[in-house]
């Protein structure tokens, strides 16, 4: 059947020969495309590669003429010439491609970013097809920061806290979610996802905590519990007058006619440490399962529904009593145990603890060092078990980082979720710039657990420094972390 005239004019302008040059950078070991190099001619123009390693340029006066390009990438560098100079001049001749390759200091890989607007923005400029139907902008997406992400009901359910819009500086505060799928023709996330947003009907996104509050609704501790057609999932929601003070906060649980939370509880301002936080686990302890949140993984309660709307249920992994005196056993070592009497214990407690003398470094479940052998202070992060490493393995930000203040992101394991994790190792940073709350997704994982995928929020926030990424900033970036890269340093792989 002949093509429309319509399509066929379409199809001329999509194949039409670009008046972009186009540069490409690319990992030199292994031919991929490197998403967030920045790209600065002479005069200071900066051009930024998107998801695929691509940067369109269009420049009047500097067009068909060699144009020198420093070149700059966090975890990766382009060789320096004999005025320290990284970079390469290359002829911008319209409609061509020439590759740059950057050897990757990162021990994981940049892959993509996930969200907002021009995602594969200089692919299409290029007239390159780009992996996912929505490559410039999707349901009017243009930042959102924390991702959670479960399998509820054979589904990929994701979703972010506050989210930008195009039309305006605020955008939807009460939490935002999706249908997410891999690419068609992909069997992984390698090129990102296919996001199908809860829309409003009017080209953007809908809350999934419908409220008439002004302030932000934050969702986290998303918790799937039972198992089929009778899987229920819950999460733990706050509303939040400022980033540290709580105006109310409680249990939601998902709708599925509505496709939205619904409250089933509330604690009013807060309910100290009794509920589930951050990305939770399954753990099985004698014969009971329980839902495990966040890190560390501090806080358990039975993993079903009554028991999670019960206080008195919940149980935090500590060496303290409640006025905070250390419990210790027979040989003067730490007690650490679950109980239902205090608050479960963290980095912060022990670092005072380690300060004190009460107890050391090496006694202590989640400070664990760095290759130079300095303390690392963890600041939000997951656990998840690895059949690959047959360990429980954790990825988590460094408070205080040498690079930034929160952009260095740690690899450690242990034999239990709650540590002791002894030490930790970098697999990807990015200078004063911040990347929280990164998550792993096992869901994704590749090859036995060999191959995982890391996502978290890229921002120019709390990093101090004045000048965020055109399009990256206030976004997800995902990772992807081979376990098998002897820059790890951890012992070999169990066998199976």
């Amino acid at each position: 059947m002949p093509l429309s005239p319509a399509l066929l004019a379409l199809t001329a302008l999509k194949f039409a020969p670009t008046a972009y040059f186009g540069i490409h950078v690319v990992d030199e070991a292994t031919g991929r495309g490197v998403p967030l190099v920045r790209l600065e001619t002479v005069n200071k123009q900066a051009f930024y590669t998107d998801s695929a390693g691509y940067a369109a340029f269009e420049e009047p006066g500097l067009m068909e003429k060699r144009v020198f390009f420093s070149i700059s990438s966090p975890g990766y560098e382009h060789p320096k010439d004999g005025f320290g100079y990284a970079g390469t001049a290359l002829l911008t001749h319209a409609g061509a491609i020439e590759t740059v390759k950057l050897k990757r200091i990162n021990i994981a890989e940049r892959l993509c970013r996930l969200t907002g607007q021009g995602v594969y923005r200089d692919s299409e400029l290029l007239g390159i097809s780009a992996p996912i139907s929505q490559p410039v902008l999707n349901a009017g997406v243009m930042g959102q920061d924390t991702a959670q992400a479960e399998i509820y009901k054979e589904q990929m359910i994701w979703l972010w806290g506050d989210t930008d819009r195009a039309d305006y500086p605020l955008g939807n505060f009460h939490t935002t979610g999706a249908i997410a799928s891999f690419p068609r023709g992909k069997s992984d996330a390698g090129d990102g996802l296919e996001f199908r947003y809860f829309e409003n009907g009017h080209g953007f996104v809908r809350p999934m905590v419908p409220s008439t509050e002004s302030h932000p609704i934050w969702v986290s501790g998303l918790t799937v519990l039972g198992s089929g057609a009778r899987q229920e999932m819950f999460a733990y929601f706050a509303e939040m007058k400022n980033l540290g003070t709580i105006l109310k906060s409680g249990y939601l649980k998902w709708n599925d006619a509505r496709q939205e939370f619904s409250p089933v509880q509330e604690f009013h301002a807060d309910r100290g440490w009794r509920f589930v936080d951050g990305h939770t686990i399954r753990l099985s302890e004698a014969g009971t399962t329980y839902a495990v949140g966040g890190f560390p993984c501090t806080t358990r309660v039975p993993a079903d529904a009554q028991h999670l709307l019960d206080p008195a249920a919940y149980e935090a992994f500590t060496c303290l009593r409640p006025d905070g005196t250390l419990i210790r056993n027979a040989d003067g070592t730490p007690d650490y145990h679950w109980q239902k009497e205090g608050p479960p214990i963290g980095p912060k407690q022990e670092q005072d603890l380690v300060s004190k003398g009460e107890i050391t470094q090496q006694q202590a479940h989640f400070l664990p060092l760095d290759s130079d052998g300095a303390l690392i202070y963890p600041h939000g992060g997951c656990v998840h078990w690895n059949a690959y490493r047959h360990k429980w393995i954790a990825i988590f930000t460094r408070l205080h980082g040498k690079d930034s203040e929160l952009g260095e992101i740690y690899y450690s394991e242990a034999d239990a979720p709650t540590g002791p994790f002894r030490k930790a190792v970098k697999i990807f940073t990015h200078n004063q710039y911040t990347f929280y709350n990164p998550v792993q997704h096992a869901f994704l994982d590749q090859d036995g657990g060999r191959k995982i995928y890391i996502e978290g929020t890229y921002t120019a926030e709390f990093s101090g420094n004045p000048s965020p990424t055109p399009r990256y900033n206030y976004n997800q970036i995902l990772y992807r972390l081979d376990l098998a890269d002897p820059r790890l340093g951890f012992a070999e792989t169990p066998p199976r």
